[in-house]
């Protein structure tokens, strides 16, 4: 076979190769980005050309995702660059050990399920330990897969309450004094929480869980001096936490109850420098068994197609005006002035 040889792979299912490709061949298009390869479709066969390696490893790419939807996967676009990640980490891995690890079924009939190895490890971590850590950038959905764990210990009868919470802190911006009684100041602290996990129940099911205290949405503060038993708990925004908070939530945690901890240390909003409670952690309970902390990573960000192309399109602008400032300030240090500063030296 010659180096840029097209390779013919044929699909059996009519419909599960429609999924494949993608309403107006979006997949396809994305297929062909992600790989560095052409493809092309006819009939129920994707032409795939490209070098021999990009080829080989496309074919399996596209093989796999394939056997996803034949076993009942619904295919979204941003699975395609998860696929793509996670196999070129680390080629013995099975995507339908990741994508059909069902966590939960939302109240829209979709399946939540892991995106990569990261998020795998981090769901099979959760399923482990009764405390985990989830520590990364925004986007790699530490809290939402926790919500959707919660979500189902809850729906299955494994814990008899749901518990989430958030240090109550500005993120950069001085809000002022807020409106109204106490629950209406804190809500708009909470409302990412709320997101969730409405994304997840039918608001009428949430506000009844709610009301009968099934469910529980409170800021930190309100942690203090309890012990939460038969309970799964949720600690967002973690690094917005000090040393002490951070003791004290820990320390809550009672019998039959299970605890994930999530936050981004490289986004911290504490006043005056303070020190992270989830720096910290990390260093004082790095020797207890038990726990386990999952680290995520850029690479694991998990955004919507458009959402990819406007960051790398921002990133191309960073990088063209910061190459235009370096020009113009090699510019300005060979011009007469600098000319004139050397020859009186």
């Amino acid at each position: 076979m010659s180096a840029n040889e097209p390779v013919r792979i044929e699909f059996a299912d009519p419909e599960a190769m429609r999924a494949l490709c993608g309403g107006q061949s979006e997949n396809l298009k994305i297929l062909a980005r992600k790989l560095s390869v052409s493809v092309g479709q006819r009939g129920n066969a994707l032409i795939l050309t490209g070098p021999k390696a990009s080829t080989d490893f496309a074919s399996r790419v596209v093989n796999e995702l394939y056997q996803l939807i034949v076993r009942g996967y619904r295919l979204y676009p941003e699975d395609i660059d998860q696929a793509v990640k996670a196999l070129k980490s680390n080629s013995d891995v099975d995507l339908a050990s990741i994508f059909l690890d069902a966590v939960f079924v939302s109240n829209r009939r979709r399946s939540i399920s892991p995106k990569g190895v990261a998020q795998k490890r981090y769901v099979e971590a959760i399923r482990r330990h009764d405390i985990v850590f989830g520590i990364g950038p925004a986007g790699t959905g530490k809290t939402y897969l926790a919500m959707a764990m919660a979500a189902s210990a809850l729906a299955e009868k494994r814990v008899k309450r749901l518990i989430l919470t958030r240090p109550a802190v500005e993120a950069g911006e001085k809000l002022g004094f807020l409106p109204g009684d106490l629950a209406e100041k804190i809500n708009p602290y909470l409302r990412p929480l709320y997101d969730a996990l409405h994304d997840m129940m039918d608001a009428e099911k949430v506000a009844a869980l709610m009301e009968k205290g099934v469910i529980e949405v409170a800021p930190l503060a309100f942690m203090r001096g309890r012990t939460l038993n038969d309970a799964f708990i949720i600690l967002d925004e973690a690094q917005n936490t000090t040393p002490e908070q951070m003791k004290m939530f820990l320390t809550r945690l009672g019998f039959g109850s299970k605890a994930v901890v999530t936050g981004d240390i490289t986004q911290v909003d504490l006043p005056g420098g303070q020190l992270s409670g989830l720096v910290a952690v990390r260093e004082i309970l790095r020797d207890v068994d038990g726990l386990c902390f999952c680290q995520f990573s850029q690479a694991d960000v998990i955004r919507h197609p458009l959402v990819q192309e406007i960051v790398h399109a921002y990133e191309l602008w960073d990088a063209a005006k910061k190459t235009a400032s370096q020009a113009d300030a090699e510019a300005a240090g060979s011009g007469p002035d600098a000319h004139s500063a050397a020859a009186a030296q």
